[in-house]
Parts: structure tokens; sequence; C-alpha cells
């Protein structure tokens, strides 16, 4: 399986990213914002970081790079597309997911562990990963996800809210929300559930010796799942 990781300027999770990706199997290339075309890919990943250092507002000039038309087509030819915290921040700048991501509710940098609960699996990111409960990390300053009502009720019709905060036990309430994000959402799918954003990074839980391992099992399950 092949995959692509987007650089833009001021990324700096596309390495760990790219570590990740090729531990588990992938064949993965790492791709400029400024190209035009995509090389053939089955997952295109937006990592996290700071493009263009979060200038005017998180994910919005880098939702104008030459690349993005590009992933534009891919997402709305049913490609996977993962983005990951600034990478969840483009992809609701170019419309490709509802909704924005605000600073968060304390107006502090949070970077810590976290406990995310999956909503569903009826997708190729989650669908045989055997744990409910994920540990991943955070390191954000804008993760709090803010939508309308109607755009709300939508995701929940549909159930694209991939994942929520929660406790070590599953309990999605007001103390396990780390950034006040609406309805404790952490990440969210596209209506076909092609395109996910998520603000957690399963790319710093690759190795138990080194941080945890919940990530191994989502990097695993997608590649399982696309080789199906």
């Amino acid at each position: 399986m092949k995959s692509s990781v987007i650089i833009f300027p001021g990324s700096n999770c596309d390495r760990d990213m790219d570590v990740a990706l090729k531990k588990f199997g992938f064949k993965n290339k790492m791709v400029w914002h400024n190209d035009g075309d995509l090389p053939q890919s089955d997952l295109i990943v937006l990592p996290g970081g700071f493009s263009y250092g979060d200038y005017l507002r998180c994910g919005s000039i880098a939702g104008k790079s030459k690349i993005i038309n590009s992933v534009i087509d891919f997402a709305e030819s049913g490609g996977l597309v993962l983005g990951v915290c600034n990478g969840f921040q483009i992809l609701t700048e170019t419309g490709l997911l509802p909704g924005v991501l605000q600073q968060n509710k304390n107006i502090e940098f949070i970077c810590k562990n976290v406990f995310i609960k999956i909503n569903d699996r009826e997708n190729k990111y989650f669908n045989n990963i055997d744990k409910e409960i994920l540990e991943l990390h955070i390191a954000h300053n804008e993760g709090n996800y803010f939508c309308s009502n109607d755009e709300l009720k939508k995701l929940e019709d549909n159930n694209q809210i991939a994942v929520s905060y929660c406790d070590n036990k599953g309990n999605c309430d007001y103390q396990a929300n780390p950034n006040g994000a609406i309805k404790n959402i952490a990440g969210i799918f596209n209506k076909n559930k092609n395109i996910l954003g998520m603000m957690p990074h399963p790319e710093r839980m690759i190795d138990k010796y080194l941080s945890g391992d919940d990530g191994s099992l989502f990097f695993k399950n997608i590649l399982n799942n696309l080789k199906r």
C-alpha cells in the first residue's frame, strides 16, 4: 500500500508520520505543498505542526496551497485522507470537513496524553480495532472543535463523530474534555467516511517502550483494511 504525507512550511510532525507509516508497511512518499500532482497513493496524510506559523488562522494558508486541489480531487474520488492536528484544521479550512477548530477553553497550549472513545467502526480507520478506548497524545492551542447546531445534527445523524475525548473508563464528560470541544469531539468523518480529521496524534504512540502503542493499532488497521 502507498501513502503520501504532505509537507507545509511549519509542519513538524511530518517525519514522525513518515516513520509510523513505514513501520507498519506503507510505502510512503513525502510531498511538498507546492507540487501540483500527487503520486499514486492509497492514503494521503496532512500532518500536524504549525503550517505557515498559524498566521492569520490555523490551516488557512495551507488550505490554499497548490497541492490542495489534488488532495480534494483524491478525496472526492473516494480516496482515504487523514488530517491530524493541524491537518484536521486544514481539512476544515478547505471545506472537506465541517466546523472549525477554535482556541482551547483555557487559552493555553495543551501537551499531554488523552483517552479517546471510538464511536463508529463502519469505516477503514477503526472497524477492526479490538479496543473501544485508545490512549493517544495531543499538542495544540486550537483544538476546540465547534460547529453550528445544524452541522452537529448532521454529524450525529450520520454517525460522523469518529472519536470523542473520554476518561480511561469511557466516560465522555466535562472533566475528560481537554480543550472545550463541543460534545467532546476529538475527530470527525465526512459523510462517506473516507476523510478523517482528528486532533490526537496516533503517530506519537507507536512504541510501548517510548510512549505507548495504541497508535500502532490505528495504523495496522488502516493498512489491513486497504489490503482487503
